[in-house]
């Protein structure tokens, strides 16, 4: 017989998720105008309101490079101000239990997220990256691998010695949008280098949807093998092809619990033009379009997980709502489908019933909850043959 249930066929798949929020960072790099200080710290505030546990806030690279994030500080401050912590408070919040991450490629960028922990308003976790594309990693980070290697280890040192926790991030892994195929024995490799030295978990991150559901399957299937704390892995998708839902679901049947998105599906390459002028960024753009590129939709992500009966800890109403407001601050229609057409609802809509149906029940002599001819037989009986091999000539 067939095994129907979903958890016994894929063992190692979660009943409870931790979905992370980085629309704040790896959303709004993308945006080529200005989103406004206030705008950051409305959506970051809120998603935590909303339950989010994780969440990238912001960029301590060089505002030159990637002048979005000029407003850090004013943004970690909020964070942690007493204000907010107020307002978690009333709301039955626990501030503490949310890990807050800052974006740190390079050692100047750690030592300022080092001198904000010194103010009080430093984040819990900061992030380096690597690629397993030689060429990918220069393009990102300016240096070869071995020389960043060097540094990430120093940093997670020097982080480590103020209570910041370090994510070692592997990118590349199902592809490169510079030179093409990865092997996915490299990233699982990188994984266990960056445990070594001392990083707290691994982001495992797909940066320009290369990534297809067999693919994620299997190498999230080697990571836990190799690895099998779930907790210390983080799936990070791209969507460019809408697809990358189906890359959720084989993640989830490997056994990976953590997952990030951005509202609305925003984010990709931080921007090479803000508001009327071009900036450095990474350079130009690996896509064609520029506008269809970004993360997974979280709004999409969180009512996958909730209708798969997953626990997330999300209000997920209060999610939605905010999707849509985030339409109003990008300007534009944005990627999620959720936003309109909101949950499968048990309920239904009986606002769209049509009248009359009771009455002429009545009125034929049926039973309510009749769905067959009273003298059909109870159950279906199958013809020999049906289907095309019925009516097809030998």
């Amino acid at each position: 017989m067939t095994e129907y249930d979903y958890w016994k066929i894929f063992p190692r798949m979660p009943r409870k998720v931790t979905l992370g929020d980085i629309t704040v960072r790896d959303g709004f790099q993308h945006e080529e105008r200005f989103i406004s200080t206030n705008a950051k710290i409305f959506y970051a505030q809120e998603m935590i309101l909303a339950g989010a546990k994780e969440i990238e806030v912001t960029n301590l690279g060089n505002p030159e490079g990637i002048p979005q994030f000029k407003d850090a500080e004013q943004v970690m401050a909020a964070l942690r101000g007493d204000a907010f912590k107020k307002r978690c408070e009333k709301k039955g919040v626990d501030l503490s239990q949310v890990v807050m991450t800052a974006v740190t490629i390079r050692e100047s960028a750690v030592d300022r997220a080092i001198e904000f922990q010194k103010k009080g308003i430093g984040p819990d976790r900061i992030l380096m990256m690597v690629s397993t594309d030689p060429e990918h990693h220069f393009a990102n980070s300016g240096t070869t691998l071995s020389q960043y290697w060097r540094e990430a280890e120093r940093c997670i040192k020097k982080a480590a010695d103020v209570g910041i926790k370090m994510c070692g991030t592997v990118s590349t892994i199902w592809g490169s949008p510079i030179t093409g195929a990865t092997r996915l024995e490299d990233a699982v490799e990188f994984t266990k280098r960056f445990l070594s030295i001392g990083a707290h978990d691994i982001e495992h991150a797909d940066h320009d949807g290369s990534a297809s559901a067999d693919q994620v399957y299997r190498y999230f299937s080697m990571i836990l093998d190799a690895m099998p704390d779930p907790e210390a892995h983080l799936c990070h998708l791209h969507e460019t092809k809408r697809v990358a839902s189906a890359s959720v679901l084989a993640a989830l049947q490997a056994g990976i619990c953590r997952f990030e998105g951005t509202l609305g599906g925003l984010g990709g390459q931080p921007a090479n033009f803000l508001d009327d002028c071009p900036v450095r960024g990474t350079g130009e753009y690996y896509y064609k379009d520029h506008r269809f590129v970004g993360l997974i939709t979280f709004e999409d992500l969180l009512v996958m997980i909730d209708e798969l009966g997953i626990e997330h800890g999300y209000d997920v109403d209060r999610v939605l709502w905010l999707g849509a407001k985030m339409e109003k601050t990008a300007g534009r229609r944005l990627r999620s489908e959720a936003v309109y057409n909101g949950r499968t609802l048990k309920e239904g809509h009986m606002e769209f019933a049509r009248p009359g149906l009771s009455k002429l029940i009545a009125k034929v002599g049926e039973k309510p909850g009749c769905l067959v001819p009273s003298e059909w037989s109870p159950s279906a009986v199958l013809p020999e043959k049906y289907g095309p091999a019925s009516w097809k000539k030998a």
